[in-house]
């Protein structure tokens, strides 16, 4: 479930491209969030803080956020992973829910290198949270990179946090664990390995299939080629929609995917059920402290019917901010 892919030399631009791959729709606006936000850590701790970067990101059930990149260009991406274990929750330590995990970063930090080490030195935990309309606890691992091309993967197993930090990591699916998908990645043509290039949708197959293409694209003459190159990669990881296995009745299809140029802060974002690609220039948008947090409500739109597509840039709306899920002593 979800596929996220790196390209750090498209002709000077860093893109990064992802899959959200879910077995129900996740409810998904688009949201400008300026600085100066006050934010807290959604567990009841004492961790909290102002949003030092603007960013643009994408929503699950206006809940959470699990993709998007803010104004530096840094950018995340939560992925599921089955062996995530955070460990049992302790309030004296620094800790994110996880509905605001991945924002935290937006918030903070410009580049990937400064996030990694900001995990390695708090250890922070992460307290997952169940759905509250399902039940369903989230089990993912997370992605950040920046417009410098460094990547990062962040994964907790075992009630430990792992950061995964290398240029060269390029690519990102789901189970196993990033060490194993590595070692997997070896036994491929092209990688080491003399197994031809695997075609199912399992997340090893995925992830080889990435890796491989996007270290084959040409290089881009235009902006537009570049991303039409990233959406070609995520496109041939994606999943088709289709009814589940009886024994997989969580098997997921891709339901969005997004582009972010890292370099010239463009967002895309693509739903595969109403089929209008449509764009965000974040030096369009007013990040100011002060501004008023902003909304792009994608529910309504329908293709079919002259929908949303193309800039949309100045089709947000006012409104509150994002209220991020919390434990209940926390609200």
């Amino acid at each position: 479930m979800c596929t996220r892919v790196v390209w750090p030399d498209a002709a000077g631009a860093v893109l990064v491209g992802r899959n959200m791959d879910y077995h129900r729709d996740t409810g998904t606006n688009l949201w400008s969030l300026p600085r100066g936000i006050d934010r807290r850590d959604g567990v009841g701790g004492s961790l909290s803080w102002t949003s030092k970067f603007g960013s643009v990101v994408a929503g699950a059930f206006d809940m959470m956020t699990v993709d998007g990149m803010n104004e530096a260009g840094l950018s995340g991406h939560i992925l599921w992973l089955a062996e995530s274990d955070y460990g049992t929750h302790d309030p004296t330590r620094p800790a994110l829910s996880m509905a605001v995990w991945m924002q935290y970063f937006l918030d903070n930090f410009a580049t990937v290198a400064e996030a990694a080490a900001w995990i390695e030195q708090t250890e922070v935990q992460v307290v997952p949270l169940g759905d509250p309309a399902t039940g369903e606890v989230p089990a993912v691992h997370l992605a950040l990179d920046d417009a410098t091309g460094d990547s990062a993967i962040v994964e907790y197993i075992d009630g430990k946090v792992t950061v995964w930090h290398d240029r060269s990591y390029h690519v990102m699916t789901n189970s196993p664990t990033y060490d194993k998908q590595l070692e997997l990645l070896r036994e491929i043509d092209g990688f080491g390995g003399d197994r031809p290039l695997p075609g199912t949708t399992q997340a090893a197959d995925r992830f080889a299939r990435a890796a491989y293409y996007v270290g084959r694209l040409p290089e881009p003459k235009s902006q537009v080629e570049a991303v039409a190159g990233m959406f070609s990669v995520i496109r041939n990881a994606a999943q088709p929609f289709r009814i589940p296995d009886p024994d997989k009745p969580n098997a997921s299809q891709t339901i969005w995917q997004t582009v972010g140029d890292l370099t010239n802060k463009r967002y895309v974002f693509a739903s595969t059920t109403r089929p209008n690609v449509l764009w965000v220039d974040l030096a369009g948008l007013d990040f100011g402290e002060g501004a008023s947090a902003r909304k792009l409500d994608l529910l309504g739109d329908t293709a079919l019917e002259g929908g949303l597509g193309g800039n949309v840039t100045d089709r947000f709306t006012e409104t509150d901010p994002l209220h991020f899920l919390e434990l209940p002593a926390a609200q």
